[in-house]
């Protein structure tokens, strides 16, 4: 069955940077579309990144443009999720997702709403402390 485990979380100051990781096992990782999305408690869950199968194209959403940065190892079955500048609105729990068989999407609904996505990771949480 499809895996997917977060690490990589922590509590770091405003300002600061961590690196998330998510490594995938039961599927054939290079087929699969990943994502990551975050949820603060009370809210939706929201789209972070995504990042296309050949990690060639990357996709994020406006909060994080020039701060994070979403890459794939396929060799290692893994993607992170480099986030610098963290500020203390940055909600809290990162999660990874996969999504099989999407090439290159057509639409940005494709990737930035998680119900296209079947497969999720538990969850990795961030605080940043102001």
């Amino acid at each position: 069955q499809v895996q997917l485990v977060e690490s990589g979380g922590g509590l770091v100051q405003t300002g600061g940077s961590l690196r998330l990781s998510c490594a995938a096992s039961g599927l054939t990782f290079s087929l699969y579309f990943m994502g990551w999305f975050r949820q603060a408690p009370g809210k939706d869950r929201e789209f972070v990144a995504a990042i296309s199968r050949s990690g060639c194209h990357t996709y994020d959403t406006d909060s994080v443009q020039g701060r994070f940065t979403m890459s794939r190892d396929n060799a290692k079955n893994t993607v992170y999720l480099q986030m610098n500048t963290l500020k203390p609105e940055d909600p809290t729990v990162y999660y990874c997702s996969a999504k099989p068989g999407i090439l290159r999407p057509t639409k940005s609904e494709e990737y930035t709403k998680s119900e296209e996505y079947p497969y999720w990771g538990q969850g990795t949480q961030v605080t940043v402390s102001s």
